[in-house]
C-alpha cells in the first residue's frame, strides 16, 4: 500500500511489518502529534480513575494530616523545653518532655510509612486501570490509525509515558498534600508565636513564588518536548530493530546511526533544558532560605534584646521558618515532576481519545454460511482528500471463483483487500457478499469469514501450537494438528525439539520464511474461511517450499472464493480468471489465454516480466 500511496504523489516511507497490508503512513517514522496543552482537564482525567479509590484516598490524607501534625509539633516542645526546662536547668522535666517529644515523633513516623505503603498500592492500580484503558483502546483503533502513526510512538505511550504517571502518583500526590498542610499549620504556629516575626519571615515568599512561576513555564514546555523526542527515537529504534536484515543488506549503518545521533541529539537538548530548569529551583531556594535565616536571627536577636520574645521562641520560630520554607521548596519540585506526569498523561489521553474503528450500523446482520459471491459496484476510494486511489471500480466474483488481481505497483489491488476486509470503508459505491452490503454486515462476523494469507506472515512469541490455534482458539490439539497436516507443515514441526510445543522467538525466529508461511497457511486452515485472500504467498521462498506451498493452498482454495494478489504472473495462469488494474481502474478481465490472446495490457505487462527474468 506504500507503494499505491507514492504513485499518488506521496513521499516515500520507511516500512512496517503490518499484518493487514496497506494503507496511508506519513513520511520519515515519526511525526510529531497536536495535542490539547491543558494541564486542568488532563489532571480532571487521572482524578476519574484516582476517585474509584476513594475510601483509601481518605485514609491516605487521614495519615498524612497526621504525620504532618506530628511534626509540627516538635519545633513547639522545643521552644518550651528550652525556656521551661534547659534554662532553668529542670532535667527531670526535660526527660519527661523528651519521651513526649519522642512518642510525636514515633506517631509521625509510623503514619508516614503507613501513607506510603497505601499510597504504593493505590498508584500501581491506577496506573494499571490507565494501562488497562490504553490497550483496550488501541484495540478499538481502525488499521488507519497503525498505518498513520510510528509504531515506537505507540508503545511509547503505553510505557515510558504511563510510568511517568505512576512515579508520580508515587513520590508526589502525599508530598503535596504533606507539603500543604505543613505549609498551613506552620504558618499558623508562626502567627502564633510571633507575628512580627511571621511578617519578616514572609518577605521572601512572593520572590519564592514569582521564580517558581517563571521555572514552571518553562519547564512543562521542555518536558512535553522531551516525552515527544523520547517517542520518536523509541520509533527509530524499534523500526531499525524490525528491519536490521534491510539495513545490513543496504549497508546503511552508517546513515542509520547519523539518524539515530540526530534524534539521541534532539532528545538530549530538550532533556538538559527540562532538566537545567527543574533543577535551578533547589539551589535558589537554598540561597532564599539562607537569606531567611540569616534576617530571621537578626530581628529575632533584636526582639530578644528589648524583651519581646524568648530565646525559646526565637528556637521555635526558626524551626518553623525552615519547615515553612521546605514545603515550598518540595511543592516546587513536586511541581516539576507533575509536569512530566502530566505530559505523559496527555499523551496517553490523546491516544485514547482517538476516534475508534466506527461501530457497526444499527440492525447489523451476522453472516453464516455463504455461499461467497462478491460483488464491487461503482467503488470510489480515496486515503486522502483528492487522490482517488479506486475509480468507479465494478466486480462481479462468482462463489467458489478464483480471481487474480495483477497490475503495476500502486494500481490499487491492495486497496480492494483493505475494502473487502473493512480496514477502510468506500467513499462511494457498495461492496457485498451474497447480496449484502458490507456495511450492514457485523464486522466480526464479517472478518470470521475471511482468512488472509500475507505474504510478510506474522508470528507469536508463543508455540506452534498455539500460533496456529490463532486461527480459532477453540481448536482441540488434534485438530491444531491435522491443519497443520494439510499445510504441509507437520514434518517439519516433528523435527523441532519440542514439536508443536516448540516456542517461537519474536515474529517466529528460528524459523525460515517458508516455514513460517506454511504455519500461517495452517492458522487459516484450522479458521475454515468461505472467502480466501492470498497476498502472493510463495514469493519469497526457494522453488522446494514453494512446491509444498502451493499444495498447501491447492488444499485452502478448494471450494472457497478466492482473492489471489499477485506480483509473479506465472503464478496466477490457473486462476479462473485474472482482473487487470491499472491507476485505480480495472482495464482488463479474462482468463491467462484470453488476455495473452487479446494482446493488451496484460499481454505487455506479462511480456515485460517474462523478458527480465529471461536477462
Amino acid at each position: 500500500m506504500a507503494d499505491e500511496k507514492q504513485k499518488q504523489g506521496s513521499a516515500p516511507v520507511r516500512p512496517q511489518a503490518r499484518p493487514g497490508g496497506g494503507g496511508p503512513r506519513h513520511a520519515g517514522f515519526a511525526m510529531p502529534v497536536e495535542r490539547a496543552k491543558n494541564a486542568r482537564e488532563t489532571l480532571a482525567r487521572i482524578w476519574t480513575y484516582l476517585r474509584q479509590e476513594t475510601p483509601l484516598l481518605a485514609g491516605i490524607f487521614g495519615m498524612v494530616v497526621i504525620s504532618a501534625g506530628a511534626n509540627l509539633v516538635g519545633p513547639f516542645l522545643m521552644g518550651v523545653a528550652i525556656d521551661r526546662y534547659i534554662l532553668p536547668g529542670d532535667m527531670p522535666g526535660l526527660l519527661r518532655l523528651a519521651f513526649v517529644m519522642l512518642a510525636f515523633y514515633v506517631i509521625g513516623a509510623a503514619a508516614t510509612w503507613l501513607q506510603n505503603h497505601w499510597m504504593v498500592g493505590l498508584a500501581q492500580r491506577t496506573v494499571a486501570a490507565i494501562r488497562r484503558d490504553l490497550f483496550n483502546g488501541m484495540q478499538s483503533l481502525p488499521v488507519k490509525y497503525f498505518d498513520t502513526h510510528a509504531h515506537g510512538d505507540t508503545m511509547s505511550r503505553l510505557t515510558n509515558d504511563v510510568e511517568h504517571v505512576a512515579n508520580t502518583l508515587n513520590m508526589s500526590v502525599t508530598q503535596v498534600f504533606n507539603s500543604f498542610i505543613t505549609v498551613i499549620g506552620t504558618l499558623a504556629m508562626m502567627i502564633y508565636l510571633s507575628p512580627i516575626l511571621t511578617v519578616v519571615s514572609i518577605v521572601t515568599i512572593p520572590l519564592m513564588a514569582l521564580l517558581t512561576k517563571v521555572v514552571a513555564t518553562r519547564t512543562r514546555k521542555y518536558f512535553a518536548e522531551q516525552q515527544k523526542h523520547l517517542g520518536t527515537l523509541n520509533g527509530l529504534v524499534e523500526e531499525t530493530i524490525s528491519g536490521q536484515r534491510v539495513v545490513k543488506v543496504f549497508q546503511q549503518e552508517e546513515a542509520v546511526m547519523e539518524q539515530f545521533q540526530q534524534q539521541n541529539i534532539e532528545l538530549r537538548d530538550a532533556g538538559l533544558k527540562a532538566q537545567i530548569f527543574s533543577g535551578v529551583i533547589g539551589p535558589m531556594m537554598n540561597v532564599i532560605n539562607n537569606l531567611n535565616f540569616t534576617i530571621l536571627a537578626a530581628a529575632g536577636g533584636w526582639l530578644a534584646i528589648q524583651g519581646l520574645i524568648t530565646v525559646g521562641v526565637i528556637a521555635s520560630f526558626i524551626n518553623y521558618s525552615r519547615q515553612f520554607t521546605r514545603p515550598i521548596n518540595e511543592l516546587a519540585n513536586q511541581f516539576n515532576m507533575l509536569q512530566s506526569a502530566i505530559a505523559g498523561a496527555e499523551r496517553c489521553f490523546e491516544m485514547m481519545d482517538e476516534e475508534p474503528e466506527p461501530l457497526d450500523e444499527a440492525g447489523a446482520v451476522d453472516l453464516e454460511n455463504i455461499a461467497g459471491a462478491v460483488q464491487l459496484q461503482n467503488v470510489n476510494f480515496e486515503y486522502e482528500p483528492d487522490v482517488p486511489v479506486l475509480k468507479d471500480v465494478n466486480l462481479d466474483v462468482r462463489p467458489g471463483e478464483t480471481i487474480a488481481l495483477v497490475g503495476p505497483t500502486g494500481a490499487g489491488k491492495t486497496t480492494i483487500i483493505n475494502l473487502l476486509t473493512r480496514f477502510y470503508d468506500i467513499q462511494s459505491g457498495a461492496i457485498t457478499i451474497d447480496g449484502h452490503d458490507l456495511r450492514r454486515i457485523n464486522r466480526r462476523s464479517l472478518r470470521q469469514l475471511l482468512g488472509i494469507v500475507l505474504q510478510d506472515t506474522y508470528l507469536f512469541s508463543e508455540s506452534i501450537r498455539d500460533n496456529i490455534r490463532y486461527g480459532r482458539l477453540d481448536a482441540t490439539d488434534e485438530e491444531v494438528e491435522e491443519a497443520a497436516k494439510m499445510a504441509f507443515a507437520d514434518t517439519f514441526i516433528q523435527r523441532l525439539p519440542d514439536g508443536y510445543d516448540t516456542v517461537l522467538g519474536e515474529d517466529g525466529g528460528g524459523l525460515s520464511q517458508g516455514q513460517r508461511q506454511l504455519l500461517s497457511i495452517a492458522r487459516v486452515i484450522l479458521a475454515d474461511p468461505a472467502i480466501l485472500i492470498l497476498d502472493e504467498a510463495t514469493s519469497s521462498v526457494d522453488t522446494r517450499t514453494e512446491v509444498y506451498i502451493q499444495r498447501a493452498m491447492v488444499q485452502l482454495m478448494a471450494g472457497r472464493t478466492c482473492f489471489v494478489i499477485a506480483h509473479r504472473l506465472s503464478t496466477i495462469r490457473d486462476a479462473d480468471r485474472i482482473v487487470v488494474i491499472d491507476q485505480g481502474r480495472i482495464v482488463e478481465e479474462g482468463s491467462h489465454q484470453e488476455l495473452l490472446a487479446a494482446g493488451g495490457f496484460y499481454h505487455d505487462l506479462y511480456q515485460s516480466q517474462f523478458e527480465r527474468i529471461a536477462s
